[in-house]
This record gives C-alpha cells, structure tokens and sequence, in this order.
C-alpha cells in the first residue's frame, strides 16, 4: 500500500497568490473564486464547481494547472462512462496470451499472480491521477452527464485519494491531488459526492470582468469594440435561448471582429458574424428580431 505524504506542501500562499498566479496565466478570477480555490488547496478538498455551460468551470481547472505547473489529468464524463473509463480495466488480450504462454510450465496460481499485476493494468484517470507523485490535478469534467453510478465510484477516491483493486490491494495517493469536478446542473448529484467536495457556483460575469476578460485576451480590440461586444452578449443572454454564449463565444466574437478588420459592431457586423457566438438558427432569429436586423 502506498501512503499519503504528511508534508505535502499546498500550491498557493494566499487567497491575493491565487489570484496573482491565475491571472498571469489569463484567467481573471473574483475574490470567491480565488478564496475557494485556496481553501479546497490548503484544506485537502475536492472543489466541486457548478453553473451554466461556457462560464469558465473547466478552464479554472486548466488554469490551476498551468499556474501551479501541475499535470492535468482529465476524465471527460458521458452517459455509459463506467469503471472500466474512469479507474482501470485489465489488459484482456495480453493477459490471454500470457496465460496461453505458461500453459503446462507453471501453475495456475503462478500464471494468476503473475496476469493480475502491473505489467496487465491499464489506469484510467483516476488512478493515474491518484499514483502520480509530482503536482497533479484531476479534472472530473460535467460529472452530471456520467451515470449515478459513477458517483459512487468516485467516494472512496475524493474521500480518501485511494483506489481498491481488488487482485492488487489498495492505492493510495504519495501527493493528493488537487480535485475539481465540474457540473451543468442537468441533474442533481448526490448529497455524499456532495459532502466531499467544497462548492462553488459560477454564473457569467459582471460586465466590467467579463470587458477584462476580453481585453485581456484580445488587447488589439479597440476598448470601444469591447464595450459593444460585452453589452450586446448581455442583452442576448437575457433571451430564453436554447444556448446562451459563453465567456470563450464572446471572446470568438471579438477575435472575428479583428480578423475581419471591423472597428464597429453595427448591424451589418452583427448579421454577417452572429454564427460565431450563436449556435441554433432558432437563437439567430430570435436575437435579429430582438436586436431589430435588417
């Protein structure tokens, strides 16, 4: 068994070092972010972090990582994601042709130690996130699309950072990893996955973040540019869309501006590169008759 180092120093020294570092790798985080980003950091918790699609939950994790100079190790959740995806399966095929291979040389119960080791596993997220003994985080991405089943597997390793295979023993985590799981809300999720985890909301930012946002990640716009962009996504997520553009959309949009060579967002740019932050013809018409295009 492996065991849990009792120093393991956190990643951040502050709240005001959370959001230093983040920013530096391009993500502008509120005060609540930074605050519960050190807290899950120097408390050992899984961050559980919740809101619409497009508001920056899987990018926090990303910058996590790049700001820490941690490896990320993602697991994409989907509907049918089982054990098997998510911790480890075994390597069928190769343990076959070793068993074929020590046929009437060895006994069974020396052919059986031998398949059901190392050499035959094959880790999947977790557990590779769980052995890694340099800075890690483990991004559990739109846990909510994954079976409920999936959950319980993911109990014992937010709770204890430890993986039980049962032909192997157990693994636990040489440096914990920094945990963040993230979560659109098209299900509710189990109030002991829940327990586990410290939680945060986030919804799309003000509009003084989210002009920083873009400013910062597209300086060439004109700061005039921006202020149009960021008060026209505004007024389009305020209708009952099917998909309302995200943070990533916006900046897209005043990326397409500058390629385009528009210094203005009058109705003719807004009818020719509205594809670029809407999805679903039904939103396009819907925004024209709101925003009165031509």
């Amino acid at each position: 068994m492996i065991r849990v180092s009792a120093s393991q120093s956190p990643l951040f020294g502050s709240v005001a070092d959370v959001a230093e570092r983040l920013a530096e790798v391009g993500y502008l985080a509120s005060t609540a972010v930074a605050t519960t980003v050190y807290l899950a950091d120097r408390l050992g918790k899984p961050l559980l972090v919740e809101g619409p699609a497009g508001v920056g939950k899987t990018e926090l994790a990303k910058a996590v990582a790049e700001a820490t100079k941690s490896e990320l190790v993602r697991l994409q959740c989907y509907e049918g994601i089982d054990e098997a995806r998510a911790l480890y399966e075994w390597n069928h095929a190769k343990q076959l042709l070793r068993i074929t291979a020590g046929q009437g040389t060895e006994s069974w119960d020396e052919t059986r130690d031998d398949v059901f080791s190392e050499e035959f596993l094959l880790p999947r997220p977790l557990l590779t996130a769980i052995r890694r003994a340099d800075p890690t985080v483990l991004l559990v991405d739109e846990m909510d699309k994954a079976d409920v089943e999936v959950e319980g597997l993911l109990l014992e390793v937010l709770s204890d950072f430890q993986v039980s295979i049962p032909e192997m023993g157990t693994v636990t985590a040489t440096r914990r990893p920094f945990a963040l799981l993230t979560s659109n809300s098209t299900r509710e999720l189990s109030e002991a996955l829940k327990r586990r985890c410290l939680f945060l909301h986030l919804d799309f930012p003000d509009a003084d973040l989210e002009r920083r946002i873009v400013l910062s990640r597209v300086p060439e716009l004109a700061e005039s540019l921006v202020d149009a962009l960021v008060r026209t996504v505004r007024v389009l997520r305020g209708l009952e869309l099917r998909k309302s553009p995200s943070v990533a959309e916006t900046i897209d949009w005043g990326r397409t501006l500058l390629a385009l060579g528009m210094d203005t967002l009058d109705d003719e740019a807004v009818r020719t590169t509205l594809g670029v932050v809407l999805k679903h013809q039904s939103d396009q018409v819907k925004a024209a008759a709101e925003l009165r295009l031509n």
